[in-house]
């Protein structure tokens, strides 16, 4: 089995906060993390990443051989997918004057291994901001949910559900509890993972995928294209977001056009306003630039780094970027970047402390029956050392 070398290429700064913890690769949008994707794809489950150094030691670095080089953050046709297994050692795909699959040996890694370049033609579904994990995430809602259900057979949606669509766009996974609830896939497809639960009252009108141990709380109005991770619990109202992981939006408040990382936690009636009231492009702060930069977007609502919380009866501005292990608890809106490690949320307060990071982490992860590890501890001394 060939190695799978997953490279952030130039996106990783541009997607943070939400990479400051994870390469490109690991983040999730539709159904699967771009990782998870393109191992289905190829059938292939030797992974590694070419990423950030203080990330390496929990995400595996390359093995000097011969591998396939990937940038994972679009979605390839079929087109593509057969041309990426068509390499051949030397040989490279080429999207847009960019670099995206190459047959390399990764032993003294160069590109003047490469002596064969050839431009896809087709137009590709890239994903190169953390606006574009939402804005198309029915595009990857759709292509995951073909990818996982081809050849296999539903759950039956219980009678006690309203439903509205073909029965063909809906998928539940074994294990998965749906009751008293309506279920709309006219708009777009539903996946409901194994083990999840919709409890009673919850609406939703797809395209919409529930992860895996995950719950819609009761009377959640759910809209698409909203991906929801694993091991999730979400209530309220919600449109068009994405949540990677291992988080709790599980009261009443609105949240939407937004992506939410892994360990976070909302208090109750928190909401995050996706919409300026002169209806105005939204900006969002790009690390990279250093900088608000304007999406072209009338609707966008919230970028939030893993371990992040806010407290009850929150508010969040139009266009709130929140980094890592950030709590936000001040009366008042905070500003539209709150930064890492921050106590309260507001520009000049202080920071929350790493010890007791550590412990808020260990003791919401053991909730979920997760350890924070040495490798995770290392990440967020970096991410409080140096940003």
């Amino acid at each position: 089995m060939m190695q799978l070398v997953f490279s952030d290429a130039q996106y990783w700064e541009d997607f943070l906060p939400l990479t400051f913890t994870r390469p490109v690769a690991a983040m999730r949008c539709g159904i699967l993390t771009f990782s998870e994707r393109w191992q289905k794809i190829l059938d292939n489950t030797e992974v590694s990443y070419f990423t950030e150094m203080y990330l390496q030691d929990k995400f595996k670095s390359p093995e000097e051989k011969e591998s396939l080089f990937l940038v994972p953050n679009f979605l390839p046709t079929e087109t593509v997918i057969q041309q990426i297994k068509d390499l051949k050692q030397g040989e490279a795909l080429v999207y847009e004057d960019e670099l995206i699959a190459a047959k390399i040996n990764m032993k003294g890694f160069s590109l003047n291994q490469i002596e064969k370049m050839t431009d896809i033609k087709e137009e590709l579904v890239f994903f190169k901001r953390p606006k574009d994990l939402f804005s198309y995430n029915h595009h990857a809602i759709d292509f995951d949910f073909e990818l996982l259900t081809k050849g296999r057979v539903s759950q039956e949606l219980s009678s006690t559900n309203g439903f509205l669509g073909d029965k063909k766009d809906l998928f539940i996974e074994e294990g998965a509890e749906i009751e008293f609830s309506t279920l709309n896939t006219k708009t777009g497809k539903i996946y409901i993972g194994r083990n999840a639960e919709v409890m009673e009252g919850c609406h939703l009108r797809g395209p919409i995928t529930l992860g895996e141990d995950s719950k819609f709380n009761l009377g959640a109005k759910i809209y698409g294209a909203t991906t929801i991770g694993p091991h999730c619990k979400v209530g309220g109202e919600v449109n068009n977001i994405i949540i990677f992981g291992y988080t709790s939006k599980g009261h009443e408040g609105f949240v939407g056009n937004s992506v939410i990382g892994e360990w976070c936690n909302f208090g109750a009636d928190t909401n995050s306003s996706n919409l300026k009231n002169n209806y105005s492009h939204v900006k969002l702060w790009n690390y990279r630039t250093k900088a608000f930069e304007d999406t072209g977007l009338q609707f966008a609502g919230l970028i939030m780094g893993d371990h992040s919380k806010t407290a009850i009866n929150t508010q969040l501005n139009t266009g709130t970027v929140i980094g890592v292990a950030s709590n936000i608890f001040k009366p008042g809106f905070p500003p539209n970047l709150v930064e890492n490690f921050s106590w309260g949320g507001l520009k000049d307060d202080e920071r929350f402390k790493l010890d007791k990071a550590y412990e808020v982490a260990e003791r919401a992860m053991a909730r979920r029956k997760v350890a924070l590890t040495e490798e995770d501890k290392a990440i967020m001394k970096h991410i409080f050392d140096t940003y």
